[in-house]
């Protein structure tokens, strides 16, 4: 559904390039996440696939459509949640979705709800109701709280029924339980509709959830793969034990070739053995036993921590 080949931004006057030869593929249906610490080039990237920004080199299409020569028809394939909202305040929910339809050509101008065609009355009674939003859709925007507006941008960027949907920091402001709405909502929308999501985001957690993770950084790909992959390839699983007699422990654990760091507790890794075995093969009475299952996050501290080496 989406294929980078060689991407390459340099802005004018810069010193590096933004986005520096990066080549991805995403699958049809695919929830794909695109991470990097700020400046990393992901909204460069996100941009240029949007066909907000042209690229210098390199090439990208979507849906088999070139970014650069068929714009247009790729502007049709795609739905964009911007990092910053883009709703017009003046209006009512309603009123930004026709717009966003008017101007997508996707139906003609009417100025009321009531004269647009039918489809486009079924699609905004289809989407408003998928995201809980079916009781406000004709109130003024300016009334919404910062969740509602992020789900009425939803409804927006959905009503074209695009193929693949970019959401650039989609949950950034927004509070806990917002957030996880709004995700349960967006799982919803993929499930029942096979959209493509790409996302951009800060938060680890919601990237956990993706099926492929590539991270950039300094504006090149440094690594590739699902969480778990990446997880298992740049983190260990770690156990933490201690004992009243850390000395007997600490002695044994090094005979049983245990690298335990530091005077206790020790955390030590499990070289390929489960947790049931080695503690088996410790015989110091313990006071404390903890595992350590490496997450998403030190996965990619690891990789940002490698990149700037």
């Amino acid at each position: 559904m989406i294929h980078v080949e060689n991407l390459v931004k340099r802005y004018r006057k810069a010193k590096q390039n933004a986005v520096d030869g990066v080549s991805f593929d995403v699958g049809g249906g695919e929830f794909f996440a695109l991470l990097g610490p700020n400046g990393a080039g992901k909204t460069t990237t996100i941009s240029i696939l949007t066909t907000t920004l042209t690229p210098t080199s390199g090439r990208a299409a979507i849906g088999g459509r070139d970014i650069v020569a068929q714009a247009s028809a790729v502007r049709r394939e795609v739905g964009i949640i911007f990092q910053r909202p883009s709703l017009d305040l003046n209006l009512t929910a309603e009123e930004n979705v026709r717009l966003h339809a008017i101007l997508y050509g996707l139906y003609p101008y009417a100025p009321a709800y009531r004269l647009m065609a039918p489809g486009y009355r079924n699609q905004v009674h289809e989407l408003a109701a998928l995201l809980d939003l079916e009781g406000e859709i004709f109130a003024p925007v300016r009334t919404f709280s910062g969740g509602m507006r992020r789900k009425l941008e939803i409804v927006r960027s959905l009503i074209h029924q695009p193929k693949v949907l970019f959401l650039d920091e989609p949950s950034a402001g927004l509070d806990a339980p917002t957030r996880r709405t709004l995700w349960d909502h967006l799982a919803t929308v993929r499930r029942e509709r096979g959209t493509t999501v790409f996302l951009t985001t800060h938060y680890l957690e919601e990237a956990e959830q993706a099926d492929r993770i590539c991270v950039i950084d300094h504006g090149r790909v440094v690594e590739e793969g699902s969480p778990a992959a990446l997880k298992a390839k740049l983190t260990r699983e770690t156990l933490v034990v201690d004992a009243p007699d850390r000395a007997a422990l600490a002695g044994e654990l090094a005979l049983l070739g245990f690298a335990a760091q530091g005077d206790g507790p020790f955390e030590f890794g499990l070289g390929g053995r489960t947790v049931h075995a080695v503690l088996r093969s410790i015989e110091t009475p313990l006071t404390l036993v903890q595992t350590h299952a490496p997450s998403l996050e030190d996965a990619y501290l690891a990789i940002v921590g490698r990149a700037d080496a």
